[in-house]
């Protein structure tokens, strides 16, 4: 198939697009955008593999989100008000053999989303917790040879820390860090992990990461949208989708100082690298 860029990171198997799914894939496919539809729970990570063998030029991660060691991880619907700790601990036990088993399909490229969200939940609790899961996807990426993908918010020092604890477990394309924020001390670590960048609508309506990106090397360098979140400019108000992912290469392209078509044929390339496509 003749795709032009990858978005590397959405979730059109989410509700958001259950009126209109087909349509917004048919949007990216006609528009030569493909996908890589990422999984948040053990039911987006199914009907991610579902979307990936309906549509050529779409492929899946598979994964728990870091915020679903609160909730039942098979729906994402918040239940730990009626649920013990003990019973959400075997839950999220029984979700990731089922993840493993959806990892082994051909149409999975990739194990999360995954890692560290302490923005609203802190603790000591709730770190541990999600470091048990994190470690759970590391182990997995290990043996099924697919790349990670890294969910980190307000938790780089966490992160960098269970990664180091188990860098032995890394692949040589590590993954990847989605919708990455940190800084250059931060991108610097990244790299030295074996890591590359996602980046998404924030950059196009925000100038705060240029520095960042710049110090970054283009080979390391993919584009996603996160869809339906975040939307880029000139659409925001709007639900985003994976079409809009082009106005992110554009915006790299101003970044690098690079042809907007050069730009696109290198993210392309480095997310077939990391992520083994076609």
């Amino acid at each position: 198939m003749d795709i032009k860029v990858v978005d590397a990171h959405t979730h059109v198997q989410f509700e958001q697009y259950d009126k209109d799914r087909d349509e917004v894939i048919k949007r990216a496919l006609d528009n030569r955008i493909g996908m890589i539809n990422a999984g948040a729970d053990l039911k987006s990570s199914q009907d991610a593999v579902d979307l990936a063998h309906k549509y050529e030029g779409l492929w899946a991660t598979v994964g728990i989100h870091p915020t679903e060691t609160q909730t039942h991880p098979d729906s994402g619907a918040d239940k730990s008000e009626f649920i013990s700790e003990n019973q959400l601990s075997n839950q999220r036990e029984s979700a990731m053999r089922e993840i493993e088993k959806l990892a082994h399909d051909k149409k999975v490229v990739g194990i999360g989303e995954c890692g560290y969200d302490l923005y609203r939940n802190k603790g000591e609790e709730v770190e541990k917790i999600q470091k048990e899961l994190f470690i759970k996807h590391i182990q997995l990426s290990n043996r099924t040879r697919k790349p990670l993908v890294i969910h980190c918010r307000e938790a780089f020092n966490e992160t960098f820390k269970t990664l180091e604890e188990h860098k032995n477990l890394l692949l040589l394309e590590a993954g990847i860090f989605h919708f990455f924020t940190g800084r250059l001390k931060e991108a610097k670590k990244t790299i030295e992990l074996g890591f590359s960048f996602t980046f998404g609508g924030l950059i196009t309506y925000s100038r705060e990461f240029d520095e960042v990106i710049r110090s970054i090397p283009l080979e390391r360098i993919l584009v996603e949208t996160d869809a339906p979140f975040v939307t880029p400019a000139p659409f925001r108000g709007q639900r985003n989708e994976p079409a809009y992912v082009t106005e992110v290469v554009d915006s790299l392209s101003e970044v690098y100082k690079r042809d907007r078509e050069e730009m696109a044929k290198i993210v392309l390339e480095n997310t077939r690298r990391v992520f083994n496509l076609f």
